[in-house]
């Protein structure tokens, strides 16, 4: 639903403008009434209307200078002018700076619903074609096989999850739909023209890899990676691999006759761990040098392998470093439940406790990160590895893990909070010492902060419970209200001392927010002190 700010300096055109038109049934939502220019053109950094339909004559600003001013801040909004008889030849010249469409008064519901229709399916046509749906439908298919090598190489060098890896390898084409998944990696031995060498190998090994329905074949790296999808699942699915690397090494010694090696991982049950597999078929690769190897190498008959070899993978280190960062409690303990999962009565103990270094490595790492010294956590001299080692069994060794990580992630978030408030307070000095510039502005005070405008709106309105320019005019007006009180100054003079070029707006702003203009405020604040009951 597109959002909508109403701006016109009478009231009833305001009101006839809500009740008249049927905004729900055009799939729009008035999220704004303002009553002049600079009160929209503050209101729209608050409610960031996608539609501005305006007045063209109003106090403080004009239509035509918001339009330009709310075009400057945001290009794509669009803007509509309300405009009677005699400004007519101005604001169709206004067209061709910076209103989309304009209305001539006095006008009927029917017309302005017309408009607004007409104004919201060209939007819609504009959001297509920002799209560029041909366009990119083009070269989404041109980019494909890079799509692709980008997924494969995430595959092999990350670990995703298999929602993740299906979603994408859907959207570049590929079926990765198996029940297991295996890696092998082929290397050329030869010198020459090796590019072209290899790049005919792969054609080869894919066309065999495809006859065997295997998986898919691609060039990373300077090998040919053979990632097998077992698709029928069974007990068979290494014997059907080994089949098909068979017959892609015959073939490529046969019409190539170039020596090749193969390493080949374990086969995995899922696309997540297809990074363990490819880590294993290069370790496998490693043994080409070993004599008496054979030209296809399974990692299986090299090395002995514990079922489950416990790996402290990259998803997991992310995971516990956002928990810590990031995250709650009980996202905490659910994600070393799943680390500790990992770990079974087969592993052996030096294995656990390389796997346990890595998980406190990981937590060191995220509190450095975050600006927190261990030393300030735990105290001077403490021994994190030691202790963990010197506990008599896993289940003390996971209680005292989860300890350390509730007390760094408190510390992570406490230091978090802090750094919030320190940067709002500064705001709020620098906003109280020059409250009286005219100019200043949100962009003011983050170039003084050296902060993004995104990142402080955002924790200055959860500090505050105010956006900085709701702040900004409650200080103006306190500031207005004491010099009221306590001064002879005139109008315009306090205006000007509190921030505001235009003594009027100065008016118009103090009697919205205060609810009396400023000279029936200093006389009832007289009247007030001659009581002795100052307001």
């Amino acid at each position: 639903m597109y959002r909508v700010l109403l701006v016109d300096d009478e009231e009833d055109v305001r009101e006839g403008l809500v009740v008249e038109v049927d905004w729900e049934a055009l799939d729009l939502r008035i999220v704004g009434l303002a009553e002049n220019g600079r009160e929209a053109l503050e209101m729209a950094e608050r409610v960031e209307p996608d539609i501005v339909v305006t007045d063209i004559s109003m106090p403080f600003m004009n239509g035509l200078e918001l339009a330009q001013r709310l075009r400057k801040r945001n290009p794509l909004v669009k803007v509509v002018i309300l405009t009677g008889y005699d400004e007519f030849d101005y604001a169709r010249q206004a067209i061709s700076l910076s209103v989309d469409e304009y209305l001539l008064k006095p006008f009927s519901a029917g017309h302005l619903t017309e408009l607004l229709t007409r104004l919201r399916a060209q939007m819609a046509a504009e959001v297509a074609e920002r799209e560029g749906v041909q366009q990119l439908r083009e070269h989404y298919h041109t980019s494909l096989p890079l799509l692709q090598a980008d997924l494969m190489a995430t595959l092999l060098h990350r670990q995703k999850s298999s929602t993740y890896i299906h979603s994408k390898a859907k959207q570049c084409g590929l079926d990765l739909t198996g029940e297991r998944y295996g890696v092998s990696v082929l290397t050329l031995h030869m010198e020459g023209d090796a590019e072209l060498k290899r790049f005919a190998a792969l054609n080869i090994a894919a066309e065999v890899w495809a006859e065997h329905g295997a998986g898919h074949a691609f060039m990373h790296q300077e090998t040919i990676v053979l990632l097998y999808v077992d698709r029928s699942g069974g007990t068979d699915g290494a014997k059907r691999q080994q089949e098909a690397l068979e017959n892609v090494m015959r073939s490529i010694n046969h019409y190539l006759r170039i020596p090749a090696t193969v390493g080949s991982g374990q086969i995995v049950d899922t696309l997540a761990d297809v990074n363990h597999a490819y880590e294993d078929a290069l370790l496998a690769l490693d043994y080409r040098l070993v004599p008496g190897t054979d030209s296809i190498i399974y990692i299986a008959d090299v090395e002995r392998q514990t079922a489950g070899k416990l790996r402290f993978d990259e998803l997991k280190q992310q995971t516990l470093t956002r928990c810590l960062k990031a995250g709650t409690q009980a996202e905490l303990e659910e994600a070393l439940a799943i680390i500790f999962r990992e770990i079974t009565v087969e592993h052996g103990r030096s294995d656990i406790q390389l796997y346990l270094i890595e998980v406190l490595t990981t937590v060191w790492k995220a509190a450095q990160a975050s600006g927190e010294a261990m030393e300030d956590i735990f105290g001077a001299g403490f021994q994190l590895y030691a202790d963990l080692f010197r506990l008599p069994g896993l289940t003390e060794a996971q209680k005292k893990v989860q300890e350390v990580c509730l007390l760094v992630q408190h510390r992570i978030a406490s230091g978090r909070q802090h750094v919030y408030k320190d940067i709002v307070e500064q705001a709020l000095v620098f906003t109280k010492e020059h409250y009286a510039d005219p100019d200043l502005s949100i962009q003011k005070v983050c170039g003084h902060l050296h902060i993004s405008s995104g990142y402080f709106c955002g924790i200055f309105k959860k500090e505050v419970q105010l956006t900085f320019l709701q702040y900004l005019m409650q200080i103006r007006m306190e500031a207005a209200r004491e010099l009221l009180r306590s001064t002879e100054l005139k109008s315009f003079e306090i205006a000007e001392q509190v921030g505001f070029a235009e003594p009027n707006y100065f008016s118009f702003c103090f009697k919205k927010h205060i609810g009396v203009s400023p000279k029936e405020y200093r006389k009832q604040a007289s009247q007030a002190a001659s009581e002795g009951s100052i307001r």
